[in-house]
């Protein structure tokens, strides 16, 4: 749904969060993200989602805001995506419209919505009872390598240390993660690059390059609330009325 994630955010740390040192081997930063995805139960951020067209650089942006809860005590989780504007690069000329879209799972459901053309599309992803981890790579909408262990990561990828670069997000280590072949997501993927940030031990930045090498997708997620307090609530996973729209139903079939 949404492909990549890139995390550049102002955090709230938590108090079980350690630090990572500047020298942190691979194995320390993975261990680190997996707390971190084990601890976080909620957060929200601006977010900001761009396709890239790597052969004539044409790009698509969009604006909105992110809600992420997990819920009950089995790992389900919600996530809920408003996006308000955006802005396209055709060549040199950069176009910006308001152009709001919605995405929310909960409940093994997609309700996908598109404000401007009225369209309402829900699609059942999960079968009832299923469990489905929005934060494990190749089950959730956001390739985040965070909340798994070091040893699913490594057995999925190669994973690489990265020197620091120009562009890079301050305080942050780099991985690059190379789908192996033969994985699921070797069929997604030619390369995931990942920024954590070292005092969050949060993503502070996500790349990723799809199989082809044609199209790169990229999220930035900025005033990011790690459990929030107050936490979040069913209001900030719910859609509006959609009275008179074109409403389209996808559901498994018995």
């Amino acid at each position: 749904m949404l492909g990549l994630i890139v995390f550049a955010y102002s955090a709230l740390a938590e108090p079980e969060v350690t630090p990572l040192p500047e020298n942190a081997s691979i194995d320390t930063v993975l261990d680190a993200l997996d707390q971190r995805g084990k601890s976080m139960k909620e957060f929200t951020a601006d977010v900001q989602l761009t396709t890239e067209d790597t052969a004539i650089g044409d790009s698509n942006t969009r604006t909105g805001k992110v809600f992420f809860r997990k819920v009950g005590d089995k790992g389900d989780a919600q996530l809920n995506v408003v996006l308000d504007f955006q802005v396209k690069k055709d060549g040199t000329k950069f176009i910006q419209v308001a152009s709001k879209l919605q995405y929310l799972l909960k409940n093994g459901w997609l309700y996908d919505l598109d404000f401007t053309k009225k369209i309402r599309n829900e699609r059942q992803v999960s079968k009832p009872g299923d469990k489905v981890n929005l934060l494990k790579l190749g089950e959730g909408p956001f390739p985040l390598p965070i909340g798994q262990s070091k040893e699913d990561v490594h057995k999925n990828f190669d994973v690489t240390m990265t020197p620091p670069a120009k562009g890079d997000p301050d305080n942050t280590i780099h991985l690059q993660l190379k789908p192996r072949e033969g994985t699921p997501l070797a069929k997604r993927f030619s390369k995931i690059d990942v920024w954590v940030d070292r005092a969050t031990n949060m993503p502070g930045r996500i790349d990723t390059l799809d199989a082809a090498g044609s199209e790169q997708r990229s999220t930035q997620l900025t005033k990011i609330v790690v459990n929030p307090k107050p936490p979040l609530t069913d209001t900030d996973f719910t859609v509006p009325p959609t009275a008179g729209w074109n409403v389209h139903v996808d559901k498994f079939q018995e």
